[in-house]
């Protein structure tokens, strides 16, 4: 994924200036910034949900809005940050219908497209839920719903808002450690927004930070997660305390 130039506003007001930003297959990037600094907005336009203001995104060396949506949805898939059920699908139903873009020649979905539901459903921990309306799951089994269809979609570029939202902690580490390995084993390229600054140093290779006035600053997670970037960045002060072979990040008092 090639970002050239891009610019993204809301009204008045600029969220990003001039971004050139590359993702490359086997990365994982996470995107930080304080609320309203256009992380959100950035995602959904990545997606191709947003019309480009100005700038491109390529995608395989094609714009983004050269794809067909078919296509497309092979390629990148999205988690948003929130969801309404409106209708009583079974979660296994939910994750079956991320397979619609494999579905050329079939209207019903086949034993290929069962077998990726399943396993995505184990792969969450959520397989016993299968059967079980959405709408009587808990807000954290209804996300690790959601990200089971993410991984049934089986797209190359995976863009997560948020995913360890409503997570209880084991949830959280393990749902973490399942996009790094994603990334280091089948070369998918992750970008995700994050506001635990522990989680995603834990898995990031890569980090995008949105200044809330149009700058940006992009690189490598150790370049990028010092504590001088990261406090103008999110607007305070932060310290950085190393306990052994690991790194915590924690605001002063």
């Amino acid at each position: 994924m090639d970002i050239r130039s891009l610019h993204l506003s809301v009204g008045k007001r600029v969220l990003l200036r001039d971004l050139n930003w590359q993702v490359q297959p086997g990365e994982c990037w996470c995107i930080i910034g304080r609320n309203g600094a256009g992380k959100s907005t950035l995602l959904r336009t990545l997606a191709g949900m947003r019309t480009v203001e100005s700038g491109q995104i390529y995608l395989q060396d094609k714009r983004l809005q050269d794809w067909p949506l078919t296509q497309l949805a092979r390629q990148r898939s999205f988690l948003p940050q929130a969801r309404a059920d409106a209708f009583g699908y079974s979660a296994l139903d939910t994750v079956l219908s991320a397979r619609h873009p494999y579905q050329d020649v079939h209207y019903w979905e086949n034993s290929e497209d069962m077998d990726f539901a399943m396993a995505a459903l184990a792969e969450l921990d959520v397989a016993d839920l299968a059967e079980r309306d959405v709408r009587s799951l808990s807000g954290g089994e209804r996300q690790r719903v959601a990200i089971a269809a993410l991984l049934a979609q089986d797209a190359r570029w995976m863009l997560l808002d948020e995913p360890a939202n409503a997570l209880d902690l084991g949830h959280q580490v393990s749902v973490m450690q399942l996009f790094a390995r994603l990334c280091r084993e089948q070369d998918k390229a992750v970008i995700m927004v994050s506001h635990d600054l522990n989680m995603a140093y834990r898995i990031a290779t890569h980090a995008l930070l949105l200044m809330g006035d149009g700058s940006w600053l992009a690189g490598p997670a150790e370049d990028i997660f010092k504590v001088s970037s990261l406090s103008t960045c999110l607007g305070h002060p932060i310290e950085r305390i190393t306990h052994g072979e690991h790194s915590l990040f924690l605001p002063q008092n």
